[in-house]
């Protein structure tokens, strides 16, 4: 299959209608918490920037619906819209449900740079969901969260997966689709956003940014204390193969964030256990 071909298109907007599912948000059958097991969730710190972050991609990925021309990828767009504002929605149930104050959220602003934002929107999903699916298997597998409330958020993870599988294609399709003088200029705001949002995880990284701003990055501390950096980092890629092996593999897959975690992780120290004492 040629990428950016109109099979191209077909395949990587019927996989993603073909892999919508159905369920109700806003009447999820919420576990109760108790003692220690509701303060480790009220007290996490991302929950006003999750609910923030959801509806405002929500609100840009339906713009880019609108906008967009072709209606095979319309109809697709439409979908992801619906699903953002799901998630949104979920969030809002949860917080609502525990009691979590997540402050009153700023208005809706009108989209006015859609191919921007959701540009910007998209590779912020393939850094975050990323780290996000190591840090639920990590929260599953401490005993972190109780299974039922992580059973409720894992076709939410999915959904990014699938979310992260459209963007790819749907941005390798449109370069190819472009006039070859128009690339560099598309290659560059690609690059820009890449560099933006590089820029905002190093400086949470190093301790200059809100601790709120990227949990999904540095969770794993709180999830589970005994696991190391490079550990989870492992995990994340074990997770992220796992997460598109499903799915045809004709499609392309993320390439820039496992790429640069396998060269930190060549540069990390590698643990070893000691010898037993005799």
């Amino acid at each position: 299959m040629e990428i950016g071909s109109l099979e191209h298109r077909d395949l990587f907007c019927q996989f993603f209608v073909d892999s919508h599912i159905e369920f109700d948000a806003e009447h999820v059958p919420w576990p109760r918490l108790e003692g220690d097991a509701r303060t480790r969730l009220v007290g996490l710190p991302f929950w006003r920037e999750a609910v923030l972050t959801e509806s405002t991609t929500a609100r840009i990925v339906k713009a880019a619906a609108e906008h967009e021309a072709d209606p095979t990828m319309r109809a697709a767009l439409a979908i992801q819209g619906d699903e953002e504002a799901r998630h949104s929605a979920l969030l809002r149930s949860l917080t609502t449900f525990y009691g979590i104050d997540v402050g009153e959220l700023p208005p809706s602003r009108s989209t006015r740079h859609v191919a921007w934002d959701y540009l910007y929107a998209g590779y912020g999903e393939c850094f975050d969901s990323f780290f996000a699916f190591g840090l639920i298997r990590v929260a599953r597998e401490s005993g972190y969260f109780s299974k039922d409330l992580v059973n409720i958020f894992e076709p939410v993870i999915q959904e990014e997966a699938r979310h992260i599988l459209f963007f790819v294609n749907w941005v390798a399709y449109h370069r190819i689709r472009r006039h070859w003088w128009r690339r560099p200029d598309y290659d560059l705001r690609r690059a820009a956003v890449t560099a933006l949002q590089i820029v905002n995880r190093a400086k949470t990284a190093r301790g200059f940014g809100k601790r709120d701003e990227n949990f999904t990055m540095k969770g794993h501390q709180e999830v589970a204390a005994d696991i190391s950096t490079r550990r989870f980092l492992e995990i994340c890629l074990e997770e992220n193969e796992r997460r598109f092996a499903p799915y045809d593999c004709r499609l392309l897959r993320p390439r820039f964030v496992p790429g640069v975690v396998r060269r930190v992780l060549s540069l990390l120290p590698v643990q070893r256990l000691s010898a037993a004492s005799p």
